[in-house]
């Protein structure tokens, strides 16, 4: 049985509802500081040394515009991949220890060990089943309507099917970093429960960066884990001054020769123009077998080669192997007449 109030206990809490509340006294903080005289003004911040805040602000920027480039990439990647309209954007960017972002995640789950040489160390990709699934339905003809999300792990098939979407974004995670370093990311293993994985202690500090991936009517999380430790060799490449320049950086021979090596093995269209005079309507009407057309241009003239249409040199007619050949004696300047 309830313990039941007598007149006496509801008088009493009447009274104190009646009463009032007592004045708090302001306790003076006391600050003690070797080169500082007067403390007023000085801003205070709670600390809490579980949490260190390893990673500057300017630092986290930095990583969150990464890895919004990240999102776009791949998620233009998905779309072409799975023939429809696929959504990834970055939800949020914070730093926390590797037992607070374990803790918070479910189990069953897609869970990634990434290998990112040359760096030492393993960061993780985890992917909601929320999203997973659909993905996998979409895969295999499905529409995705009264899709039952189920509550274990995943089969190998699965497993099989969701490894060809991973390597899609380990591919747009290694475009995205490239402006900081070259990096080479490969998935080691793939885990259903989280909490069987330490890749670093509990205390240690990780960002994680959070995205949200939509597809239709599907909405699911997307979390990358990246333990300090193993960004820690670049993180002064992260800082401002150089996360500006990277467009400047980027322009390099390197670049220029993989640029110039896809375009070269393109195919163009190579015209000779042997001379180019106007006719009107009526006379190309009446044109006949054997008819003479005549132009203002010499005989001695170079004649023009044109690439796709665009006239870019001068050269002569001939004949090589029994073949109607053109020299090129020199590039269209700007001041010719052609």
């Amino acid at each position: 049985m309830a313990d039941v109030l007598d007149q006496s206990d509801i008088d009493a809490l009447l009274a104190a509802a009646d009463a009032p509340e007592p004045v708090k006294v302001a306790e003076k903080l006391q600050i003690f500081s070797r080169g500082r005289a007067s403390t007023e003004g000085v801003e205070i911040r709670p600390y809490d040394f579980k949490r260190p805040e390893r990673v500057s602000k300017d630092q986290m920027r930095a990583l969150q515009t990464l890895h919004e480039g990240f999102a776009r990439n791949f998620g233009a990647a998905l779309c072409g991949f799975l023939r429809t309209i696929v959504e990834v954007k970055v939800a949020s960017c914070e730093q926390m220890t590797y037992g607070e972002f374990i803790s918070g995640l479910p189990n069953p789950t897609c869970f990634n060990l990434i290998n990112a040489k040359p760096l030492e160390g393993q960061i993780c990709l985890e992917i909601s089943p929320l999203i997973i699934y659909p993905i996998i339905d979409r895969l295999l003809g499905g529409n995705n309507q009264d899709l039952f999300i189920p509550q274990r792990a995943m089969t190998l098939i699965e497993m099989r099917l969701i490894s060809r979407v991973t390597g899609k974004g380990l591919s747009a995670l290694g475009e995205a970093w490239a402006g900081v370093k070259e990096i080479n990311f490969d998935i080691s293993t793939t885990e259903s429960n989280p909490q069987l994985v330490q890749i670093v202690p509990p205390n240690e500090v990780v960002v994680v960066v959070g995205f949200e991936v939509k597809m239709g009517n599907r909405a699911g999380t997307m979390n990358l884990c990246i333990p300090y430790n193993v960004i820690e060799p670049v993180m002064e490449e992260l800082s401002a001054q150089s996360w500006f320049n990277t467009a400047k950086a980027s322009r390099t021979s390197e670049v220029q020769q993989k640029v110039t090596g896809s375009l070269g093995r393109a195919g163009l269209t190579v015209t000779g123009i042997l001379a180019e005079t106007t006719i009107s309507l009526d006379d190309l009407k009446n044109l006949t077998v054997g008819d003479v057309i005549l132009t203002d241009k010499a005989v001695s003239d170079p004649l023009v080669l044109a690439v796709e249409g665009e006239k870019k040199f001068l050269c002569s007619v001939g004949k090589f192997k029994q073949n109607r050949a053109l020299s090129i004696h020199r590039a269209i300047k700007v001041g010719d007449r052609v």
